[in-house]
């Protein structure tokens, strides 16, 4: 058990503030940390465990105090205990008293929003039925062809030129371009989409904007598909039993749109980098020790999409991690330390090859309810680049690469490739067959009897007369076939 830490709910006098001219960098209020400073989370997140434990108290933007849950069992058991911390930030303490602005900025993930992944009890289970009733109707296999479909398509444009970049030539467009037709809207695929939600989720001073266009693409939809039901998961989601508003319909395509998209965008690029910087992962991919699904999966261990999620609210006054958690405190959910807790990894390197027990997905109640689709993105979409592309190397230094870190991901900015130019495909293109030989009349298993050859017929030539032709000769009998074994071990059995 740690010692319990200051509330973080109430002022931070536990702790002296650093004084003026001290080197203490990311510090705030009671010596806390600033996790939006950090320069390297990881390394913050292991210098928190070491000195508080599984689950520490940080500071958010200003000055928000907030609990960040750092071991593997402790972020499960958060996740799914409703009953004792929910994702109703109505009841977040700093909120209440005045301490989150209007103009935070975190606002937009901590405002509460009538969706299934903020509701709770019987309204969180009409809306996340709707939602999982929707997806279980899309069928996987054709799912599949479209991702194939849609790789070739992405590489056509870049495969003649020899160099491309990853990042933002095709792990943030496949994605996009997969989701519009899941939701039913692939004339909506376009660059400018993928342009607003990659704006959205930078939170730049155009983000208002661009969630606006989204909505009203999804909006747009709902309307069409009330009028216009197709097989798709927009229409499967208005009619389902529960009876959703087209305004909740055009929300939960928003959540499902986006999260899917930054999480799949972030995955794809990690795999990718991943292949394409380590020898041994490169080698054990070519060499059957490892199938593309185990490298998904190594990596969603290793580089989670989201490395925190915001976030949790205590229902009740209880404990986690050694810490007294008081009613209305706030917890971050945090795979990326969860996954590399030494309690359950406690060798780095060793390979996690058929274990799905990350937290790359959540647990509980609001688990990813597309955690499958997001898997087949990746995996079909890195499997079928790597087969138009098999030379594809770096084209920088490894060092060179760069990452846009927030607290909640950390996006790759770009990967530089090179590779030798390819023709485009037809992408539409069914996998051709070769001509059947002819079979052959008979078959016999062993070495066929020698047949004399038969002579060459003489033609007449124009001087000959032609001789009377005799009488055909009655027809040889065919040559009995070859009794199958069968027959001839009951000839032998009966003495024949």
């Amino acid at each position: 058990m740690t010692p319990e830490s200051p509330s973080t709910t109430g002022t931070h006098d536990a702790f002296p503030a650093p004084p003026p001219g001290c080197p203490a960098h990311g510090l705030g209020p009671g010596g806390l940390h600033r996790l939006h400073e950090a320069e390297d989370l990881a390394e913050l997140y292991e210098q928190l465990r070491e000195q508080h434990g599984q689950v520490a108290p940080v500071l958010l933007h200003d000055d928000v105090p907030m609990w960040v849950v750092l071991g593997h069992t402790e972020n499960l058991h958060m996740v799914r205990t409703p009953s004792q911390f929910c994702r109703d930030s109505r009841i977040w303490t700093p909120l209440l008293e005045g301490m989150v602005k209007p103009d935070h900025p975190l606002m937009p993930l901590i405002t509460w929003q009538p969706i299934c992944s903020h509701a709770e009890g019987d309204e969180h289970l009409r809306l996340r039925g709707a939602v999982t009733g929707a997806m279980s109707t899309i069928d996987h296999r054709g799912l599949r062809r479209h991702i194939n479909r849609s790789t070739q398509r992405l590489v056509n444009r870049f495969c003649e030129e020899g160099r491309a970049d990853l990042v933002a030539q095709f792990a943030e467009h496949l994605p996009m371009a997969v989701m519009c037709e899941i939701l039913g809207m692939p004339d909506e695929y376009n660059d400018r989409i993928v342009e607003a939600a990659r704006d959205m989720l930078k939170g730049t001073e155009t983000a208002i904007a661009s969630n606006a266009y989204i909505m009203e693409a999804l909006m747009r939809l709902t309307g069409k598909r009330r009028a216009q039901p197709q097989e798709d998961f927009t229409t499967h989601l208005i009619n389902h039993p529960a009876r959703l508003t087209d305004e909740e319909v055009g929300q939960h395509l928003r959540v499902v749109l986006i999260a899917a998209y930054e999480a799949t965008a972030n995955l794809l690029a990690n795999v990718l980098r991943v292949v394409l910087t380590d020898p041994r992962f490169r080698a054990q991919l070519s060499g059957g020790q490892m199938t593309v699904p185990e490298a998904v999966e190594q990596s969603l261990w290793d580089e989670p999409p989201f490395s925190a999620v915001l976030g949790y609210f205590a229902k009740q006054d209880t404990e986690l991690g050694g810490q007294h958690i008081r009613k209305g405190d706030g917890l971050l959910f945090a795979p990326a330390p969860g996954n590399v807790d030494p309690r359950v990894r406690p060798d780095l390197s060793a390979n996690m090859m058929g274990n799905r027990s990350h937290l790359a997905f959540g647990g509980g109640p609001h688990e990813c309810p597309g955690a499958d689709i997001g898997r087949a993105i990746a995996e079909v979409g890195v499997d079928a680049l790597l087969m138009r592309l098999p030379d594809v190397e770096l084209d920088c230094a490894e060092e060179e690469l760069e990452w846009r870190q927030s607290m909640m991901s950390a996006h790759l900015v770009e990967l530089p490739v090179r590779f030798a130019p390819k023709p485009p495909q037809d992408v539409m293109q069914k996998p051709g067959h070769a001509p059947v030989p002819p079979q052959r009349a008979t078959w016999q298993v062993g070495t066929p009897q020698s047949q004399p050859a038969a002579a060459p017929t003489a033609q007449p030539t124009a001087e000959q007369s032609p001789t009377p032709t005799p009488a055909p000769a009655p027809a040889a009998p065919e040559p009995a076939r070859r009794k199958g074994a069968w027959r001839r071990f009951l000839r032998w059995f009966r003495g024949n």
